[in-house]
This record gives structure tokens, sequence and C-alpha cells, in this order.
């Protein structure tokens, strides 16, 4: 690269009005979150494809990433009471997250002291007494102590203290449940950096899980994450290709473990001329949201994101008999992705509240497991239901198999469709690895070099 491309490098942006521009005309304003913008340019060098591919490249994730790494293993409402349990797998690593006596939120390895048998099934939930080991019956009670050992006289060795279950690290943020199996990993706190603050007034730990999807995926864990960390592929794999379907998208980058997208939904193309009226941006958000009736005339002087997020709001208040009218424009109808490395996108939007996580397969990197949450406003005056069982869909069924998930499903295909051909292309291709965008893609970059920090690269 010149010295010349090298003093503009990451600095090219969308031509026309930016994200923050479109927002800050917003009849309801944005949070101060929404109006902060952390970008570094991190480089523009291809990034390999066996880092896809490669067993061997996956082995030293399994053994210097994932077991030093703060990962959400489930929610809160999980594990409501004393003695419900939840399993969390990734690759060979397996927890037990359990409320014990006193309610507290505990963690342990998933392995038997005396020989190592798993406690739990992989990816099981339920209530418990205590753990119980089915090979021969060894019991810890709910706080991890040693409480029956049969035959103990045969075992003079063993004390409650010397064989307690061993304790991964908890921690909790906006009703989800994070582990860490690093005994001498830094607190969930501080690797949450700007999160806490970020998301103190979107009330994501008021929500419950209305559906639950987990698929399989045909692409290494780091692709499939990178098909959701940029907007750049909406135009060809989403709109067919259609001109005019760019939007004003803000790429964020803050600190080491978070980074975050926002695009609008009801805002013109910035690069379309002339702009379209704000009539007609309306009458495509009710195509959009397959509206039964005509749309309402927009007001002089309002603008069809502020028309459309008020009909939301209504929407919203009726189903769950509370007040929305202090919620954003943005946050009622905006793509907010916020990404937890390793694995975690959490979508704080009313109308867009996604919750994703992608783990690697422990033989195949190949493939991956997706989880697919959304959450959704508890009721005010009631307990919210329980948590729904997990629907699994395999490599070559449809999400619009499962109910419930709506028009949503046929675009989350699309994206599977991609990362099929992606994973096909990269063992087909010459040219070794692929090229990033500085900007739009900035985000697959960050997370590469956080895997290349954890693996020492």
């Amino acid at each position: 690269m010149n010295k010349k491309s090298l003093q503009t490098a990451g600095e090219a942006r969308m031509p026309g009005p930016s994200y923050k521009d479109f927002i800050l005309k917003d009849k309801v304003p944005p949070p101060e979150a929404f109006l902060e913008e952390s970008y570094e340019f991190l480089g523009d060098q291809d990034v390999p494809y066996f880092h896809y591919t490669s067993k061997g490249f996956a082995e030293k994730e399994f053994e210097k990433m994932w077991p030093k790494t703060w990962q959400w293993a489930c929610r809160e409402e999980h594990i409501p009471e004393t003695g419900d349990y939840y399993v969390y797998d990734v690759g060979h690593l397996s927890a037990i997250i359990i409320r014990d006596s006193d309610r507290k939120i505990r963690g342990y390895f998933n392995a038997c002291m005396h020989r190592g048998t798993q406690l739990k099934e992989p990816g099981s939930s339920g209530w418990s007494n205590d753990l119980r080991c089915p090979f021969h019956g060894w019991i810890w009670n709910l706080e991890g102590e040693l409480a029956e050992l049969p035959q103990s006289w045969d075992f003079p060795h063993v004390t409650r203290e010397s064989h307690k279950l061993p304790e991964v690290r908890i921690g909790t943020f906006a009703g989800f449940v994070f582990i860490n199996f690093d005994q001498e990993a830094q607190s969930l706190e501080d690797y949450l950096g700007v999160l806490p603050d970020h998301f103190k007034e979107f009330g994501v730990e008021n929500r419950h899980i209305d559906l639950h999807i987990q698929k399989r995926l045909p692409a290494n864990w780091k692709a499939a994450a990178e098909a959701f960390l940029e907007a750049y592929h909406v135009r060809e794999t989403h709109a067919g290709g259609r001109e005019g379907t760019e939007v004003a998208t803000q790429y964020d980058v803050f600190g080491e473990n978070v980074s975050r997208f926002i695009h609008t939904v009801g805002s013109p193309c910035p690069l379309t001329t002339p702009p379209p009226s704000e009539q007609a941006l309306l009458e495509k958000l009710f195509v959009r949201g397959r509206e039964d009736k005509a749309p309402p005339i927009v007001p002089q002087g309002s603008t069809a994101r502020d028309v459309y997020a008020d009909i939301v709001r209504r929407q919203f208040e009726e189903k769950y008999d509370q007040s929305f009218s202090h919620v954003s424009t943005a946050q009622v109808l905006d793509s907010i992705e916020y990404f937890l490395f390793p694995n975690m996108f959490l979508f704080p939007g009313l109308s867009l509240p996604m919750v994703y996580r992608f783990r690697p397969d422990p033989s195949d990197p190949d493939h991956c497991l997706f989880d697919l949450l959304f959450l959704r406003p508890n009721p005010l005056d009631a307990e919210p239901p329980p948590p729904p069982e997990p629907v699994f869909i395999d490599v070559h069924q449809s999400y619009m198999e499962v109910e419930g998930i709506g028009r949503l499903g046929g675009v989350y295909d699309e994206d599977t469709s991609n990362l099929a051909a992606q994973t096909r292309g990269f063992k087909s291709s010459l040219k070794g690895g692929q090229t990033l965008g500085n900007y739009q893609e900035i985000r697959a970059r960050h997370l590469h070099k956080m895997i290349d920090k954890y693996l020492g690269a």
C-alpha cells in the first residue's frame, strides 16, 4: 500500500447523511450512547481461510481462547429457584449453573471428582436437590460440598474439602448469567467495558424469552458470526441487489471486547437522488410490517420514522399493557446490535429484540451451533412466562418451520445459504484469504484481532 493510501485508510464513509444525522431529527431523542462514535483503523491484510477450515486452528481456540473468555450461559429466568440448574457446553468444556440453598447462583465444572463422569447431561436443564454422579453415586450438595461418599472406608485419602466441586467464575448482566472457566480471569464488570453504561436505560433485564431457536449452521463459528457483524451484505443478500437499499450505518469498536453497529429503519438511502418523500418511506414501512390497512398521512414537518414508531409503540402498549412513550424512535425501530467477544450478539431494540450466540462444533470446524432468542418486555402486574424449550433445526431445515418466527425466518434462511456457499469457497479459492472493508467490516477485523491475542499469534 502506498503512503497516500495509508494516510486515508479507514477514513472513507458512505456519502450523504450519517446515522447520527438521521436520529438527531427524531421526535423522541436517542440515548446518549447512540451518539457516541468509536472507530479505529486496524489494518487491511487478508484474513487467511485456514483460520476457518483448519482443525489445528480450531484446537488452538479450544485450548487458549474458549477456556479464558466470559460467555453467557443462560438467562436468570432459566434458574429462578433453589435447585434449578442449566448446563452450558462449549467445545469440550461443560459447566453446571445452579441456584444453591440461599438462591445464590453458582457454577461448577461438570465432572465428578471421583472418575470424571459428567454429573449432568450436555445441554440439559431442570431441578435437582443435589448433584449425584450416575456412575458410582457420589453426591454433592448445592454448595458443592461432598455430602455422600459410598463405601467411604476405601477412601481415607478423600475429604469434604479435598473433593469439593471446583467452581467456574460466575457473573450476571442484563438478566444473563455469564461464566468463565479461567480461575484467574478478570472480573465480568471489567470485561463488559461500556456495556453496563450503554444498557442502563434499555431494561433488557426486565424481558423474558419469547422464542428460542437452535440451528446447526454449515460454517465455522467465526464465519457465521461475521455474517451478522456488518450490514454491507443487506443490499445483495436480503434485497436482491436492488439500488437504493443501502442504509446509514455506524460501526464502532469499544475497547477490547465490545463492538457495535446501528443502522436506520425508515430513513432514505443516503445515495438516492432525489430522496423519496416521507410518505413513500412510510408506505415501504407498512409493507415491511405487513399492515392490512393503508398507512396514515405523514404530517407536515414530521417523518416516516416518527409516525411508524408511534404505531409500533401503540401495538406494544396494547400487547403488554404498559407505556412505551419514553422509548426513543431509534430504539423502537432501528437495528441496534452490540457484540461481546467472543460470541454474544445483543439487540436492545424494541421491535428487533434478538440475542445471538455462536458455539464451535467440537469435532468439525465447518459447522457451529447458533442460538437465536427473542426477548420481549415482562408484564407489569404478572409473572412473566417461563422460558420455552429451544426448538432445534438442522442444517437443511428452514427457519420458517419454526412457529412464531414470522417473516424473519426467510431472512435468516438467506444468511444460511450464504454461509454454506462461503464454506465451500474457502476451500476452492486460489486467493487464500478474505479481504475486508476498512469501515463496514471493521468488527470482523476486530474479532480476529482478539482471537489472535488469545492464541498469541
